[in-house]
This record gives structure tokens, C-alpha cells and sequence, in this order.
């Protein structure tokens, strides 16, 4: 019995079981295919080591230019692994029935950004101290580092997951237009 659609589960469950459900859903899911899961991850690391290796050894530069490519590489790392936050569940019609079940509809998407947070955003919030070190960050900027990231990386997930969203179907229809 799936508990997104029956209401004899979700009057046992609750709603936060539901989203709870949910949670447990898109963390398996994505467990079965790990490559994309650390391809944001990879792709963070990447770009954060990489630029470095560009602009040269001098500390103080990499000190003022640190904190912005880590954002950036965060962004670009963000935007990568949005585009699967609602495409599966659209394919599948997991979505509609999301949609069509009586659990509001919000609590499910919650669940699910949050599932993606947790899965994308928080392994960034990780890493960044390590990638912090290359830049030659004291302990001090490494904690503002961490703490500018743990707030702003649910920011970018929530504001993502809305254009995932929007995008979504404009995906299929040009899709099927160019067949």
C-alpha cells in the first residue's frame, strides 16, 4: 500500500510520517544511483581545486577571492543536481499522485528539497573547510565559511527546486515538438 495516496495510512502515519515516508523515498532512490548523487559533489570539488591551480601560489589573493568561488562553485554544483529534484516522479507519475493524494501537496515537495538538501547541499557544507584549507583560510573564515553555507545552501535548493519546478514540463514539450 503506498502511503502517498491512501488515507488509511497517512490517519496512522500522520503528516509528518508522510513526509517522513517521502524523506525515506528520495534518500533510496537516490542511493540506487550514487553517480548522481556525487557528481555535484565531484563537480564542487573540481572547480574549487582547479581555480587555485589558475590564478597562481600568492596567499593573500586566493585569501580575498576564496569565500566568492566558493559560493560560486556551490551555485554551479546546486544547479547541476537540481535538474532531477522533480523529473523522476514526473516521468514515473509519482508527481500526479502526489498531487492527486489527500496530503497537501507542499509537504511532499518539502519533504522532497529537503531529501535533496540533505543529499546535495549538506556534502558541500562538509567539504568546503578542506577546500577552505587551499585557499589558506584561518579557523576563523573556515567557521563563517561553513556556517554562510549551511544557511545558504537550503536558500539555493528552495529557490531551484521552484524553477525546477516551472521547468519541468518545458522540457517534454520541446522534446516531443523536435520528434
Amino acid at each position: 500500500m503506498n502511503p502517498l495516496t491512501s488515507s488509511i495510512s497517512k490517519k496512522h502515519l500522520g503528516l509528518f510520517g508522510v513526509m517522513w515516508s517521502v524523506f525515506k523515498r528520495e534518500v533510496s532512490l537516490a542511493m540506487r544511483h550514487k553517480g548522481e548523487v556525487l557528481m555535484p559533489l565531484v563537480f564542487f570539488v573540481l572547480i574549487a581545486s582547479l581555480f587555485p591551480l589558475a590564478v597562481g601560489p600568492e596567499t593573500a589573493q586566493l585569501q580575498r577571492m576564496a569565500p566568492g568561488v566558493l559560493w560560486v562553485s556551490a551555485l554551479l554544483s546546486a544547479m547541476l543536481s537540481l535538474q532531477r529534484l522533480f523529473a523522476t516522479d514526473y516521468a514515473d507519475g509519482s508527481l500526479e499522485q502526489m498531487a492527486l493524494s489527500t496530503t497537501p501537496l507542499m509537504l511532499s515537495v518539502a519533504a522532497k528539497t529537503w531529501a535533496h538538501f540533505v543529499l546535495s547541499g549538506l556534502p558541500l557544507v562538509l567539504i568546503a573547510p578542506l577546500l577552505g584549507l587551499q585557499y589558506g583560510l584561518n579557523a576563523d573564515a573556515l567557521g563563517v565559511l561553513m556556517l554562510t553555507l549551511l544557511l545558504g545552501t537550503p536558500a539555493l535548493t528552495l529557490i531551484g527546486s521552484v524553477g525546477a519546478a516551472l521547468t519541468l514540463g518545458c522540457a517534454v514539450v520541446v522534446c516531443c515538438c523536435h520528434c
